[in-house]
């Protein structure tokens, strides 16, 4: 069985963070324990029962008008430890609108929810471990973790291997953003350059003239350059 290379301390995010009050109320208090998983967990069921099609990385036509806000291109490739594309992995990402509201009941923030926005799409990557979403760029919004706490402006990525319980959950933000600095959802990674791993760049070869910004974002699945994920941590 082949070793992977194991990630350095502080390079990914801890289970309990004090800065990041929600973690004090969810962390672990025991040590975790590890159930081995079947061969049928690993292997199935293969991504759900509905069909990826072509407007799904698209979210900016799930409706019959655009939504409003700055479109633009989220473009990468999904790695593994040794600079591999991986291919058939699936993408899911979730963000809030361009005035920093998320489509969901429990969000209270009272900024404009725009009706053509869904905030939410999915793709598969290719031979080569690439993907791409079109989107519109996510406003900042208060987050009451601490007085006058906003989060920057990001995008959720979760991805799914073979199997749907290989999944692995991450945050892309953008570069420049003044509120990384006070973020202590990012600030729990110890590490400033595995935090930087959390950072797309822009990317001018993505940019489409006169119509979307483009953006880049490599996902790393694990060893010493491994992307800051949210779970699966041992």
């Amino acid at each position: 069985m082949k070793e992977y290379p194991r990630t350095q301390p502080g390079t990914q995010p801890e289970y309990l963070y004090e800065g990041y009050r929600s973690s004090i109320r969810r962390a672990p208090s025991q040590p975790l324990i590890q159930v081995p998983h079947t061969l049928s967990e690993l292997t199935g069921p293969l991504y759900g029962h509905y069909p990826i099609g072509e407007s799904d990385s698209d979210l900016t036509r799930h409706f019959a008008d655009p939504p409003l806000g700055e479109r633009i291109i989220v473009a990468g490739r999904v790695l593994d430890e040794d600079g591999r594309g991986v291919p058939n992995a699936l993408l899911e990402v979730w963000q809030a609108n361009a005035s920093g509201r998320y489509r969901h009941s429990k969000d209270s923030h009272p900024a404009p929810l725009d009706p053509n926005f869904l905030g939410a799409g999915r793709a598969i990557t290719d031979d080569a471990g690439n993907y791409r979403f079109v989107s519109i760029k996510p406003g900042a919004y208060p987050w009451r973790n601490h007085p006058n706490a906003w989060r920057p402006a990001h995008i959720h990525f979760s991805l799914f291997g073979a199997g749907l319980l290989s999944r692995l959950v991450t945050q892309m933000y953008f570069p420049g953003d003044p509120l990384m600095a006070t973020d202590p959802i990012l600030h729990s990674i110890a590490d400033e350059g595995a935090r930087q791993r959390l950072v797309s760049s822009f990317d001018l070869s993505l940019t489409e003239p006169e119509w979307a910004l483009g953006y880049r974002f490599d996902i790393v699945l694990r060893g010493r350059s491994a992307t800051p994920f949210e779970e699966g941590r041992k």
